[in-house]
Order: structure tokens, then C-alpha cells, then sequence
């Protein structure tokens, strides 16, 4: 997997931190968390970083009980219809798909979207899987922008 990845889990309410994680951890089943609700898990990779992804977590949405995944995106404010036209396109859900807003402070796009519904997602996967899955679809819409 990855050489370079930091791995932190925190109290979702408080945002206070738990542990660092070792890359063992991945190997533990995304339903990690849905048995501690309470948590987030944070993960940085330069893999991310040159995707242009500022920060990412993973939590479980408490109302519909699906997989969160939350992070910052470094592309330009105008590129808002590639964004939302691409995860309209790869999102396959009946709930609410994703949330996006620009945050003119830090020149970010906060992108959150709901796991369960990228193409490829199981339920019984590890966190590594879920995290190749996350990166994969990233890729992805980073190049569907940029085209």
C-alpha cells in the first residue's frame, strides 16, 4: 500500500484526538466504524496531496448510517459544474449524494460524499480497500475536471 500514510482516529464531537494508527489498521473492515460511531478516521498520503485532496476522513453519517467521506479539494471555484456534473454521474444513490461548497477563505472545495454509493463499495471491505476505492474515484474526478 502506501509508504507515506498518516492514520489518526478522533472523537467525532469534540474532534479530539484517539490514536495514531499503524498501516495494520487498514486491514480492519470499513465496519470499524460503524461499531465506534462516535469516531472519524483521518488519513494524509502524498498520493492525496498530489491529487490536490487538503485532508480527508471517513466517519458514519448518524442519520442514514452510511459511510461519510469528507476532504478538501484544491481546484478552481469556476470548475463548480465539472465537479457536481461528474459525481452526478458516478454517485448511484437514492439519499442525498454529496454536499459541495467553496471555501473562498482557504480556496478549497469541501466535497463530501457518500461512500456506499461509489461503484465498487461493499459493505465487508477493509479500510484499505475502502481507501484504494476513495483514491481511485478522486483520481478520477480530478481528471474529468482538468479535461
Amino acid at each position: 500500500m502506501m509508504t507515506d500514510l498518516y492514520i489518526e482516529r478522533s472523537d467525532k464531537e469534540t474532534e479530539e484526538f484517539i490514536a495514531e494508527e499503524s498501516s495494520a489498521f487498514l486491514e480492519a473492515s470499513i465496519s470499524y466504524l460503524k461499531e465506534h460511531k462516535n469516531e472519524f478516521i483521518y488519513f494524509e498520503t502524498s498520493e492525496l496531496t498530489a491529487l490536490g485532496v487538503d485532508s480527508l476522513s471517513i466517519e458514519v453519517d448518524d442519520v442514514f448510517a452510511t459511510y461519510d467521506v469528507m476532504l478538501g479539494l484544491k481546484l478552481a471555484k469556476k470548475q463548480s459544474s465539472a465537479i457536481r456534473t461528474f459525481l452526478d454521474q458516478e454517485l448511484n444513490g437514492n439519499d442525498i449524494k454529496y454536499d459541495l461548497m467553496f471555501d473562498q477563505g482557504d480556496g478549497l472545495w469541501n466535497v463530501n460524499f457518500t461512500l456506499d454509493y461509489v461503484s465498487g463499495f461493499r459493505a465487508e471491505m477493509t479500510l484499505a480497500n475502502a481507501l484504494r476505492l476513495i483514491i481511485d474515484f478522486l483520481t478520477r474526478l480530478v481528471k474529468f475536471v482538468k479535461e
